[in-house]
Order: C-alpha cells, then structure tokens, then sequence
C-alpha cells in the first residue's frame, strides 16, 4: 500500500463485531493490532449493533487500536425498528453513541429507507435524529427484499411495497444534502453489487451505481434552482471532473431534463472549479 497506508483503517463489517464470541473477537483484534503497530494504520474500524455496546467492551476495543465504531441504527422509529425485529430501540442508539463518543472514537451510523412500516416521513424524521445525534459519518443503505426472508414472505402477500427506485434516489439525494449540510460525511449510499444481491435479490431499488444517481438528482436540482433564475437558452456549466458524469447524468437524462425546460447545456470539466459554475 506504500504511504497510503497511513491513511487506511482495517475494517471489521459484514456482522455486529461486538455481539460475537468474545474471545473470537479478541483474537481477530490482536492480529489488527500488530498490523497497525507494524505498517502504520490509522486503527480499526468496526460495525456493531446498539444494544451490543458498553464500557467493558470500548474498553477493549480501545486497547485493541480501534479509532471509529459505526452503528447499525437502521430507523430512530421505534414503530419501525419493532416490525422489523430489530430487538433494539432508538433510545440504544441514543446511549450507545454517546458511549461511544464518551470513550473518544469516531462514531459513525448506518440507517436503512423503505423498511417494513416505514415512509418518506420517518426516513425524514430518522436523518434529523442521527444529525442530532452528531455523528462523524454516516451511511445510507435503502432496504432491498431477499429471497427466504420475511420481507420476501410480506412482499409476495401483499404487506409490504417497497418505494420505487426513482422515488429512492429522489429521497436518498434529500438525505445526503441534510447530512452534508451539518458536515456528517456520507461515506456509502446504497449497497456493493455482490452475487447475493444479483442472485436473491426479490424485490428493491437497487441500482450498482445508486449514489452517482443521487448525486445526479442532487445536482439537478441545484442546476434547476439556478438556471430557472435566468433567460431559457444555452448555457456552459464548468465542473469538477468527478462531477462530469453526474451533472450529465445517466444516459445525458439531467441534460434532456434541462432541454425540456428550455435550458440547453454544454458540460465542460475544468480542473480548476471545485463544483460547478454555470456560465452564459
């Protein structure tokens, strides 16, 4: 990894590290450890359950190097959390980050859209919640249905729609511009294409690049707020180059979106425009 090591964590997901066996736990941590004493990284990274954490177990994880914990809060509605089976409330989520940021890590939290009993408003609701709470990061993960699961089970019966993939991406770029707006920085939106997705994958908005979509939306919406201030005709929007495509969107629909307004766009990127800058 040469000096980006320095800039790296090891990471614990897939699971609630600090719910397994404990000696496990300890086992896979002094290993990490050694590795960060060794090659130099920043610490370790873990992801855990709310109810699954206190002062016993940060004290080991502090000893053990770990610098961030992040939280599978999922929902801050206690309706919510319930029907889904998550055997935790949003109180646990409420206590543990505070525990957590009492013991001087990095709190990051994880919250999931269109659960079972859930709406735009609670969605909503439990983004204002985490941002009260004050996180470091947070991630965005909207509920994708699996095969043999009890999703599955509520979907085929008729008990629980999923929301579309449009109204998603629609809801999940209103979430990153909440976050971002309070400095909480919005390390993953939506899932990684894994064979399970691709092969169990009942029912959903899923999309592989589901954040650029946000993005794209997100930044459409800005382009709109600007350019509807002004003359239809064409314009030049100058941008970062890692916002070309987004700004374009897929298959140029932000571009086809703006010539139906009476707004026609050229995209030009210029490395030395930090976002975008519309010009006549």
């Amino acid at each position: 990894m040469g000096e980006s090591v320095k800039s790296a964590e090891i990471a614990f997901f897939g699971g609630s590290f600090t719910a397994i066996d404990r000696n496990y736990m300890i086992s896979l941590l002094e290993v990490a450890h050694k590795a960060v004493k060794k090659y130099g990284f920043i610490g370790i990274r873990c992801s855990t359950r709310p109810d699954k954490i206190d002062e016993e177990v940060l004290t080991i994880l502090k000893r053990y190097s770990v610098s961030s914990i992040e939280l599978g809060a999922q929902s801050m509605s206690d309706k919510v959390l319930f029907l889904n089976d998550r055997g935790h409330s949003s109180e646990d989520v409420v206590k543990a980050s505070a525990l957590i940021k009492s013991f001087g890590f990095e709190l990051g939290l994880q919250m999931m859209t269109g659960l079972y009993g859930s709406s735009f408003e609670d969605d909503i609701i439990t983004a204002e919640k985490l941002i009260a709470i004050h996180p470091a990061t947070v991630r965005i993960y909207p509920t994708i249905t699996l095969e043999n699961t009890r999703l599955a089970d509520l979907y085929r019966a008729g008990e629980y729609t999923p929301p579309s993939l449009e109204d998603t991406v629609s809801l999940c770029a209103k979430l990153i511009s909440m976050f971002e707006d309070k400095d909480i920085r919005v390390i993953r939106v939506g899932l990684h294409a894994t064979d399970e997705i691709t092969d169990k994958r009942v029912a959903g908005p899923y999309h592989p690049a589901f954040k650029e979509l946000c993005m794209s939306a997100s930044l459409l919406t800005e382009v709109k707020e600007i350019l509807l201030s002004r003359q239809k005709g064409s314009y030049i929007i100058n941008c970062s180059p890692k916002l070309t495509s987004a700004i374009i969107g897929q298959r140029r629909s932000n571009i086809l979106e703006l010539e139906v307004l009476g707004y026609y766009i050229k995209v030009v990127p210029d490395k030395t425009t930090e976002r975008f800058v519309i010009c006549s």
